[in-house]
């Protein structure tokens, strides 16, 4: 079945949901297709413990706030009940249980293939997600290991390993939040932390540090470092007494020249500084119930939790347009011919605020273009 559209938005999560509505307020039609059942699949996925490392006043879509009495950190399940909210409020009607399998360019548009149908459209949105697909790297000996071994994406809580030693592999933001969990669900955590890392609390003086960073967002990122570095140490402290070693680069800098968000800290240093997480560094080697890290020491381990992150994906449907990627993650965003993509720039000010900027700016050059019909 062809269905001609103005426009087709793939992804119904924070960033489809905030295109489609931009797109609605210029009266621009367009179709929204996912490959899940509900709006905010990954949202829905993620462990129960999350909250957003952003203030919910810099975290809201386009033209709607997050709900009265909502807390200035959101829950997982609260920004998973704001996207249903959101896609009522502006009546949004995704096409779920579509996969998207080619988008190729076709009749003076793109024409998009996904599982059920084909649409032809003047414009494409790519709003799959930065975070997309788990990235889960191999360890030598890892077929011998034991215990259980998952992606943090499988991980729920840490009720199922109470007592147990555990091991955390990775330091980003899910890496430290989810090591807090198992402790304090009655797990011996330790965290395999393989290179220098940057650590940033969430507040700094009780002001979110996302505000700060929004207020110094025109300054060059050496200068916004150097100036928050005092602070940082002030709240953080002497991380390398910790058992870490400390990034050349200044948090923002990280972000920027490496799209790596640091550790927004809620409260894991604490944590390693009572001893109640052991830190150690990366992972070597696995056999049957050890693991042996790169300064020659091991420990058992009666389970491992991977926390190093994902990765975009659209090579498997872009085929045509695989320039836009580069070792498989997406060099920029940004607009080729009608093609656009929204939610895969990683931004100091938040993800989600950059989302709503993208999704803004989107609609506007797609609603700038001369309407002609679609062949």
């Amino acid at each position: 079945m062809n269905n001609p559209i103005d426009t087709l938005v793939v992804g119904a999560g924070p960033a489809g949901l905030a295109v489609a509505a931009c797109l609605k307020k210029r009266g621009v039609t367009f179709v929204i297709v996912d490959r899940a059942d509900a709006v905010g699949s990954s949202w829905r996925r993620h462990y129960d413990r999350l909250h957003l490392h952003t203030g919910r006043d810099h975290s809201a879509l386009p033209y709607l706030p997050f709900p009265a009495g909502t807390p200035r950190y959101p829950s997982r399940q609260q920004v998973v009940e704001y996207l249903e909210q959101y896609a009522q409020y502006f009546e949004l009607a995704p096409h779920l249980g579509q996969e998207v399998l080619t988008v190729r360019p076709g009749n003076g548009g793109w024409i998009t293939t996904t599982t059920i149908s084909t649409y032809h459209s003047r414009s494409v949105v790519v709003a799959t997600g930065y975070n997309c697909v788990p990235y889960v790297p191999r360890w030598p000996g890892q077929e011998r290991f034991g215990g259980l071994i998952i992606h943090s994406s499988e991980y729920r809580n840490g009720e199922p390993f109470r007592g147990q030693s555990v091991l955390v592999i990775g330091f980003g933001n899910s890496g430290g939040e989810i090591a807090i969990d198992l402790h304090e669900h009655g797990a011996q955590v330790t965290m395999a932390v393989r290179g220098p890392v940057n650590i940033i609390p969430r507040e700094i003086l009780g002001l979110p540090v996302l505000v700060m960073s929004i207020a110094l967002s025109r300054f060059p990122a050496r200068f916004v470092d150097a100036l928050a570095a005092p602070l940082v140490r002030l709240s953080v402290g002497d991380i390398t007494k910790l058992g870490f070693r400390k990034l050349p680069m200044g948090p923002v800098a990280q972000i920027k020249t490496k799209a790596r968000i640091p550790l927004i800290d809620v409260g894991t240093v604490k944590l390693v500084r009572a001893g109640r997480i052991e830190v150690l560094g990366g992972v070597c080697e696995m056999s049957k119930t050890d693991v042996i890290f790169d300064d020659g020491r091991s420990r058992c381990f009666d389970a491992i939790v991977v926390a190093t992150g994902f990765r975009p994906r659209v090579d498997c449907f872009l085929a045509q347009q695989s320039s836009v990627l580069e070792a498989g993650q997406l060099r920029a965003a940004g607009t080729e011919a009608g093609l656009h993509y929204c939610g895969f720039i990683v931004s100091p000010t938040g993800m989600l605020r950059e989302i709503g900027i993208e999704a803004r700016r989107i609609a506007e050059d797609i609603a700038s273009v001369p309407r002609y019909p679609v062949i």
